[in-house]
Parts: C-alpha cells; sequence; structure tokens
C-alpha cells in the first residue's frame, strides 16, 4: 500500500470511498488516484455492460486494489442511491446529467436538483460517511471574459449568467450561459441542503475549469469533453467553434484527480469551494503546443483571442495538492503533451488493425 504524505487522513487507508460516474474522464482520475493511494473505490455507472472494462484495466494498473462497480440507472428513482453509500467513508460525486445546450434553467433544476440532494440525504443517512466532494463548475463563479480584469474571491457567484438566462434574449444570444446558470442555481442549492441539514460529514465543492491531460482508456472512453476539442485541433476539424471560446484556465486530468483526493482526505477541510484552475490557457496557444509535438502535421493556426485576466483563488487547491506530495500545477504544455500522445497511439493502433 502506497504510503500517504498525511499522518492523519480524515479517511484512513483501506477504506471505501463512493465516486459516481465512474468511466468520465475527471471521475476515472478521481477513481485512478484513490486506488493508487491505497483506498478502495466503489463506482457507479448507467450502465454495466457498456463499462465492463474498467474493473480489468484498473486491475492491471493496481493487481492488489479493490474496485466495485454497482449500475445506478436511474439517478431519480427511489432509493437509487442506498446501496451505493452503504459502508463507505467518502463521496467523490462527479456525475452530472445538463447538457450544455439547455434554455430552461428551472425546468432542469426541477429535473436534477432531487437527485443530487437524494444522494446527500442516503450520505446523511449512513453514518459511516465523513467526507463528501460535490462537482460544480468553474463558470459557476464567472464568465470568461479576456476584456475584463477580475478578481474572483471563493464565494463568487456567476449572477450574470442567471441574469441572461431569465432575461427575454433569443438564444442564439444568451449562447451557453443559461447552462452556466444552471450550474451556479444548483450548487447554490445544494449549500443551502448543507446548510439547512447540518450534516455530520465534510462538504466542498470543486471547480474544475477546462480539463487537458491523459485519458486513461481512449479505446474505451474516447476524448471525451475538452480533450475531445483538442483532438479536433488535431485533426483539422470543427475549427470554427474555437472562434467563440473565450481564453480562460485549464487543469491537467491527474490534478484534478488528485484534488477530490485532497478535498476527501485532508483535515479541517470543510464547506469549501475549491477552484481547480491550474495555469491559463488559449486555443491558439495550444495548436501552437501540438505543432511543436508535431512538426510533420498540419496543425492549423487559430485566431488569436486575447488573453484571461482573471485573478483567481487556486492557493488552497496548489496547498492541498502539495499536502499530498505535488509541488505544483501541471502546466499546459505537459497536459497538452499527455493528451496528445495518445492521439498518436490510437492512430498506430487503428493502422495496425486495418493491416
Amino acid at each position: 500500500m502506497a504510503q500517504l504524505p498525511l499522518s492523519n487522513p480524515t479517511i484512513p487507508q483501506g477504506s471505501t470511498i463512493l465516486v459516481t460516474g465512474a468511466n468520465g474522464l475527471i471521475a476515472s482520475h478521481v477513481v485512478d488516484q484513490l486506488l493508487a493511494k491505497g483506498y478502495n473505490v466503489r463506482g457507479t455507472v448507467r450502465n454495466l455492460e457498456k463499462n465492463a472494462w474498467l474493473k480489468p484495466f484498473f486491475a492491471s494498473r493496481y493487481p492488489s486494489s479493490h474496485l466495485e462497480i454497482l449500475q445506478v440507472s436511474d439517478f431519480g428513482a427511489p432509493g437509487a442511491w442506498d446501496a451505493a453509500v452503504k459502508g463507505v467513508a467518502g463521496i467523490a460525486h462527479v456525475a452530472g446529467g445538463a447538457r450544455l445546450s439547455i434554455q430552461d434553467i428551472d425546468k432542469e433544476l426541477e429535473e436534477e436538483l432531487p437527485w443530487h440532494v437524494s444522494l446527500l440525504q442516503a450520505a446523511k443517512n449512513e453514518p459511516s460517511v465523513k467526507s463528501f466532494a460535490y462537482t460544480t463548475s468553474a463558470w459557476a463563479a464567472w464568465t470568461p471574459d479576456p476584456s475584463k480584469k477580475v478578481k474572483l474571491t471563493e464565494w463568487s457567484w456567476n449572477d450574470e449568467a442567471i441574469q441572461v438566462a431569465r432575461s427575454d434574449a433569443p438564444p442564439e444570444e444568451k449562447g451557453i450561459k443559461p447552462f452556466m446558470a444552471f450550474k451556479t442555481l444548483l450548487e447554490q442549492r445544494l449549500w443551502d441542503w448543507v446548510k439547512k441539514e447540518k450534516p455530520a460529514f465534510a462538504f466542498n465543492s470543486i471547480l474544475p475549469e477546462t480539463v487537458f491531460g491523459e485519458v486513461l482508456d481512449p479505446k474505451n472512453q474516447g476524448f471525451p469533453s475538452t480533450c475531445g476539442m483538442v483532438k479536433w485541433i488535431f485533426d483539422g476539424t470543427n475549427l470554427e467553434i474555437f472562434r467563440g471560446i473565450p481564453p480562460q484556465w485549464h487543469i491537467d486530468t491527474h490534478d484534478t484527480g488528485l484534488l477530490y483526493v485532497a478535498a476527501l482526505i485532508t483535515p479541517g477541510v470543510n464547506e469549501e469551494r475549491l477552484f481547480g484552475f491550474g495555469d491559463r490557457y488559449t486555443w491558439p496557444q495550444v495548436a501552437e503546443i501540438l505543432k511543436q509535438l508535431y512538426p510533420q502535421k498540419d496543425i492549423p493556426t487559430l485566431e488569436d483571442t486575447g488573453t484571461d485576466q482573471t485573478e483567481v483563488p487556486n492557493d488552497r487547491s496548489l496547498e492541498l495538492l502539495r499536502g499530498l506530495g505535488q509541488s505544483r500545477w501541471t502546466t499546459l504544455e505537459e497536459s497538452v503533451k499527455a493528451l496528445a500522445k495518445s492521439f498518436t497511439e490510437i492512430e498506430q493502433e487503428s493502422k495496425v488493425n486495418i493491416l
């Protein structure tokens, strides 16, 4: 069993921690970091058959580890989470349901809020639970805008997005602000629950920014979320999309997974919003890094869209990473390099299979 830098973790090694949506980009890295540090993991997926790869994959990485995979198909069903939380010491709640394209935020809240609350209630009813880490969004704090110098605090909220989402502006003007507003309101409602119910466990929210870095099993996961957007640049496809995406911050996949572990097991971490903001980035920068890595490939040049000027409260998150032995954030260059390595490996494997 790996030795933890922490002498008195909130959750002892060998305990079981629940990770919801275990097959996803972020959640799979949470599983990976937990197993590496000597924890047992119970992961939930919506479909066991489609995610049969999880157990053999992690068994090959950590032969002496214990990973259980549980199917939770309907998050909103009565008692959906009861079996999942039974006997666990911590919960990394990563699964979410909303799409970027939502317009009716109240309808979305009505549908999704109850099953997040039901998981919290199930956790409250399970005396073994000591810590709960909830996944929100960087956009719950603010709307990125390179023309503005903004200083965020731990408790900054994206009121601007809520205002736009509730306005009479047409959908094309609102863009993805209804999604930003939804993530803001959802997190606020869960904090309201925590303040009202006063659970015995520690509760913290994690705000991951744009996630780049290694995909653990590209054959089974593909290149999900923003990692897939880097693949678009690598392949020279869907380039028009990048004109409308403002510069902001990024976090590496490994750093993200480790931040959840730190939030769950570090003593004294409670009722905090932890900003997963590692490094500023722009999409033109990503393209330039790919060009340097693969000079033989025709990587497109993207139009300069400025640089994010936001000051973010990410010192606390870095402090927690350091507590688990990581001295700094992974850089943008390191993240893109780790991700792009998977692109070429998949390409080579495809060629071999064709032959």
